[in-house]
């Protein structure tokens, strides 16, 4: 019906946040839909002490936001703990909501500053967010449910009755507004010939997060997907708090979990159109191989990147103090041993040095 959904909770997706947006958003009028909580899923598998194993956050959020609600700017969320987010700042209001309950997100975006608030169950809980007008400088604000382990449906004006009559009967459902006063979300790509897969390729602290996340920012409009451990890794935050720091289990198996998380995830991507980065070293002729094969199709692309030695140490060290080391010196000599350049060719349609030439980085990995 593609009014409800429910995240992958098996694995290590059930540490990960997984996040939807509705596909239009208004930057007038004063709109609302409606979130039911429908069902937790089973979380058995995951570790007794786990903080808050099935919950949900409710919400708008701008176009160029992320899928993680309230963990950024312009993207304000509603927990089922009982407190709002915007930029990774929680503060309690209202109520904690659960399994069963409906949570109405109201938008007055005519007032200045534009308010945001919810209701549970039919009661209204007070304003949530006084956001300044010219904080969104006339960009829409978008439904947006956030779920960790939650299945969910949304209301945006299809049914016949609303769960609960809204408190305040001058908002409008989202998709009961005139569709030449709704903002359309940026519509993806229809067939794979229209999408790209990037891999990137280099060793451990080179440089390919870096340069995954500034092309993303460069081409908004392309709605580039990273997958990676990394990004992954970033979808298990605990009330906005990086996962490493709220872990007591041993980080190697977080790792090998995310690992088979992102398995999964090339499946389904190489069956889905939609433009990706993957962020992984890519270093072994095999991988490449086996990583690449089901996104035939798409446009392939290798981006390389091998810095100076130098600069290769520079960047390690900043990494090292700035998030510890992850990866043994060991394995990283095995990587640059076994190191592969990618050709452009039946697997990749280009191959983009961005730091050092073809011609010099080769010898200098091969030292």
């Amino acid at each position: 019906s593609r009014y409800e959904a429910e995240s992958l909770s098996q694995h290590g997706f059930g540490l990960m946040w997984a996040g939807a947006r509705a596909t239009f958003g208004a930057n007038k009028g004063k709109i609302c839909f409606e979130t039911k909580i429908t069902k937790y899923l089973d979380v058995s598998h995951l570790p007794s002490d786990e903080p808050t194993p099935n919950v949900a956050r409710v919400g708008f959020s701008t176009e160029e936001t992320s899928m993680q609600l309230g963990e950024e700017p312009l993207s304000y969320g509603y927990g089922g703990t009982g407190k709002i987010s915007v930029d990774c700042k929680f503060k309690d209001y209202g109520e904690p909501f659960a399994e069963g309950d409906v949570i109405l997100g109201m938008a007055d975006l005519d007032s200045d500053p534009v308010r945001l608030s919810f209701a549970k169950n039919g009661r209204h809980l007070g304003t949530a967010f006084e956001i300044p007008r010219e904080t969104l400088k006339g960009r829409a604000l978008f439904p947006h449910v956030l779920s960790k382990n939650c299945a969910f449906q949304c209301n945006f004006g299809q049914l016949a009755e609303p769960w609960f009559k809204p408190p305040d009967s001058s908002y409008t459902f989202i998709g009961c507004v005139p569709l030449d006063e709704r903002i359309r979300g940026t519509v993806g790509p229809k067939k794979k010939s229209e999408c790209e897969m990037i891999m990137m390729c280099g060793l451990p602290g080179c440089g390919k997060t870096t340069w995954a996340n500034e092309y993303t920012a460069k081409f908004p409009e392309r709605k580039y997907n990273i997958l990676g451990t990394n990004n992954i890794i970033d979808k298990m935050k605990v009330m906005g708090l990086p996962r490493k720091r709220n872990y007591s289990g041993r980080w190697d198996v977080l790792i090998e979990k995310s690992t088979k998380c992102l398995n999964k995830l090339l499946e389904l991507s190489s069956k889905t159109p939609r433009n990706y980065i993957l962020d992984q070293t890519n270093v072994y002729p095999s991988a490449q191989r086996r990583k690449m094969r089901p996104f035939e199709g798409f446009k392939r692309r290798a981006v390389v990147i091998v810095p100076t030695d130098e600069e290769f140490i520079r960047r390690c060290q900043k990494r090292e103090k700035e998030e510890g080391k992850d990866v043994p010196d060991i394995a990283v000599l095995e990587m640059k041993a076994n190191f592969v350049m990618p050709e452009q060719g039946n697997l990749f349609d280009e191959v983009i040095f961005t730091e050092l030439p073809r011609e010099e980085a080769e010898p200098l990995v091969k030292k």
